[in-house]
């Protein structure tokens, strides 16, 4: 087991193990399967903000909404190396999801997916991916789209849609995943 000490404490690092589920069930294309499993109730897009004052209540926005539905759980927390944004443990293993992309994969949880980076970069402070240990949700980020992809419950997804600070919109496996507004890359 590989760990890296931060804050104090011993943080594991993930393996391709952990994210086995997720490479098996998603594939490419347009629709919401290109970052999540079709293996939960429900699916929504949220859009990310336009303005960079919104950042701070969208990120918020989603670690209620996720730790709300996750039970004080570890998350495992996906850190895309896309080499410019912080990986938060730069010299950890890497495991490899979707196109081939690299992610350091950490267990933690709720208050280290919102304090560990500091800068805001391509998609928020926030990780690439997220995922309780049970997998009763997901939430992830491609690199080059400007929305997070969440399957779950019903509940948790309804709750972004509902939610004033949040863009989200509810999807099905078959139609395009891409919210009103925005282009795929």
């Amino acid at each position: 087991m590989v760990m890296r000490a931060r804050d104090g404490c011993s943080w594991r690092i993930g393996t391709d193990a952990e994210v086995a589920w997720i490479a098996d069930g998603t594939s490419m294309g347009g629709t919401i399967t290109a970052a999540i499993p079709a293996v939960f109730d429900a699916y929504v897009t949220v859009a990310e903000p336009d303005d960079d004052d919104q950042w701070n209540k969208h990120d918020r926005a989603v670690v209620a909404l996720l730790s709300q539905h996750s039970a004080g759980q570890a998350w495992w927390l996906g850190y895309l190396d896309t080499g410019a944004d912080d990986v938060v443990f730069p010299d950890a293993p890497r495991v490899h999801l979707y196109y081939g992309w690299h992610y350091v994969l950490v267990e933690a949880g709720s208050q280290q997916a919102a304090t560990w980076r500091h800068d805001r970069g391509m998609h928020g402070v926030l990780p690439e991916l997220i995922f309780p240990a049970d997998r009763s949700w997901l939430m992830s980020t491609l690199w080059d789209d400007g929305w997070s992809y969440i399957g779950g419950p019903a509940g948790l997804t309804e709750s972004f849609v509902r939610h004033p600070d949040l863009q989200a919109r509810p999807v099905k496996l078959d139609e395009d995943a891409v919210p009103p507004g925005h282009q795929a890359s």
